[in-house]
């Protein structure tokens, strides 16, 4: 008896169709295209992850350069400071002192000389 893949064949389409669910024209239809286009959505959604990454990292910088406008002192200043005296806070949480402790961060910026 031979085995037929019905079943199972029939599960893969409606799973890579229900993942297409509200793409354009023939692409949340027809199964071909369908699975090009879930498989070059998530390809994008990879990058994507990426490139959100790169961004919220550009944020915190743009931030800390404004912050530090009021010392006189730009950011590659500053780190190079951070880096000399062996203070190890990220870019993300001094810039978050920055924006919601000014006091905490210009303390910082002042043990840093």
């Amino acid at each position: 008896m031979r085995v037929k893949t019905g079943t199972v064949r029939r599960a893969g389409h409606k799973k890579i169709l229900k993942l297409a669910k509200g793409f354009w024209m023939t692409r949340h239809k027809r199964f071909k295209v369908a699975n090009e286009a879930v498989l070059h959505a998530g390809q994008y959604a990879f990058n994507g992850r990426r490139i959100r990454r790169r961004d919220i990292r550009r944020l915190w910088i743009v931030r800390l350069n404004a912050a530090l406008k009021g010392f006189d002192t730009s950011y590659s200043v500053f780190i190079k400071k951070m880096k000399d005296n062996q203070v190890e806070l990220n870019r993300k949480m001094l810039s978050e002192i920055a924006i919601n402790d000014p006091a905490t961060f210009k303390a910082i910026f002042t043990s840093l000389k």
